[in-house]
């Protein structure tokens, strides 16, 4: 499960513009500066100082993905610290990194963990992804566009996805013989994201009743 193995997951969203807001001087100064030297001058000095703080710097999407997963990772970093500091016999590996949307680099979602998980019945262990995103959508719906009417209603949005090997040992796949979709849990809330995933990392019952009891 490490970053060579990647579950591919694609939506469709409209290309969209950037600009650098921090770019932006504190509302009026610059303004108020102009116009002060223009009531004592008779002129507006156009010093680059004074209109490039105005002008809009318009950010490529490489820079706007990269803002987007720095973000994303330190996310990552502190949601799989709070999982691991649950529990000393609750453990999962810390596997952090992100994808962003193609169009819409300002969002993205990132892998915080996998691990495996033998449910009641299944004759097998079954591998599974937890990620974070900074966006809500329906998914799982189908492999060719796994995020579906993405909103910003959440902030945040926690899942975990069941996954099996592609064809010849390539990318993951969806595993959709749990589930439909492959998605074992889906919310906005952090501490039900938290709970679900220490369920699913439980190995005894009384480690689940202690999870059961957040």
């Amino acid at each position: 499960m490490g970053r060579g193995r990647w579950l591919r997951m694609t939506t469709s969203m409209s290309k969209l513009r950037y600009y650098d807001n921090a770019s932006k001087s504190p509302a009026g100064k610059i303004g108020r500066a102009i116009y002060t030297e223009f009531l004592r001058t008779g002129r507006i000095d156009r010093k680059p100082e004074d209109w490039n703080q105005q002008e809009r710097r318009y950010l490529t999407h490489a820079e706007v993905a990269a803002r987007t997963g720095k973000r994303l990772e330190a996310a990552g970093e502190t949601t799989c610290a709070r999982i691991n500091g649950f529990h000393k016999a609750i453990r999962f590996p810390k596997l952090i990194f992100h994808r962003t949307l193609s169009d819409s680099p300002h969002l993205g979602y990132c892998h915080v963990t996998a691990a495996r998980t033998r449910f009641p019945g299944a004759k097998s262990d079954i591998t599974w992804s937890f990620y974070l995103a900074n966006f809500f959508a329906e998914i799982g719906a189908d492999d060719e566009q796994f995020f579906r009417r993405v909103s910003l209603s959440y902030s945040r949005m926690y899942f975990a996805v069941a996954t099996e090997p592609g064809q010849a040992g390539g990318d993951l796949t969806i595993n959709r013989t749990i589930r439909p979709n492959g998605v074992l849990f889906q919310t906005h809330d952090p501490k039900d994201a938290l709970k679900n995933v220490l369920l699913l990392g439980a190995r005894n019952e009384d480690l689940r009743k202690i999870v059961k009891a957040l």
